[in-house]
């Protein structure tokens, strides 16, 4: 599902060259769940950025799915962000004035399906994550919990082949972070990817598989033990 290696990022900033990817290497196949933890400056949020095809490497190599997405144009890569890639984000990234329907609706008006198609697949997915209810409210007349179940519905509508999970439950209490996850252990018992960013070690552990970033490198890659 996913290769990297040898992803080297830097970033230069006047005089500062800083490298945030020490040529990091790393599979993930198909139907795992990964957490990704590490300290603020690791370069987990860096990695996930670029797997997510939302920044670009200096150099390596990145197959996504069969595909080398490495040196594709921006018009590309939004594609395949598009096709491959749900994402959850810490901040939920909703729209306001949107319904939490019209919000889920919103990955598949961008990929041209047809209107009572989105309804449909919209709907589904709102039902998936125990929130048939609450369709016709706005982001601000519902819970941080159910704001990100909301964007999980957005990340699964298209049918993606990963789902990228940056802090999901880093603005939710403990009953709401549980809920999060469970919907997460679901989806991927289903046959869902997952690739989550976190820096709590009880949320990491709902993942099969842990990897641990620091200065830029991967120090540790184990499986969790239940």
């Amino acid at each position: 599902m996913i290769e990297v290696n040898k992803v080297v990022k830097r970033y230069v900033t006047g005089e500062i060259d800083f490298t945030a990817l020490k040529g990091v290497n790393l599979a993930i196949s198909k139907g795992e769940f990964t957490a990704i933890m590490g300290p603020s400056g690791s370069g987990k949020s860096t990695f996930m950025n670029i797997l997510g095809c939302l920044d670009r490497m200096d150099s390596g190599k990145y197959i996504l799915n069969g595909e080398d997405v490495s040196n594709l144009t921006d018009n590309e890569l939004a594609r395949v962000r598009n096709k491959e890639i749900g994402f959850v984000f810490q901040a939920f990234n909703l729209l306001p004035r949107m319904t939490i329907l019209e919000n889920v609706e919103l990955p598949m008006v961008y990929a041209g399906v047809p209107h009572k198609e989105r309804r449909e697949r919209a709907l589904s997915a709102l039902s998936k994550v125990a929130l048939s209810d609450r369709v016709k409210h706005r982001p601000n007349e519902i819970s941080g919990g159910q704001k990100q179940r909301v964007a999980i519905a957005r990340a699964i509508v298209n049918k993606p082949n990963v789902i990228m999970a940056d802090e999901p439950t880093g603005n939710l209490d403990t009953k709401s972070s549980t809920e999060i996850m469970k919907i997460f252990e679901d989806l991927n018992k289903e046959g869902a990817t997952i690739i989550m960013v976190t820096h709590e070690l009880d949320i990491a552990e709902h993942a099969k598989r842990i990897v641990k970033f620091r200065d830029g490198e991967i120090i540790s890659d184990e499986t969790v033990r239940r």
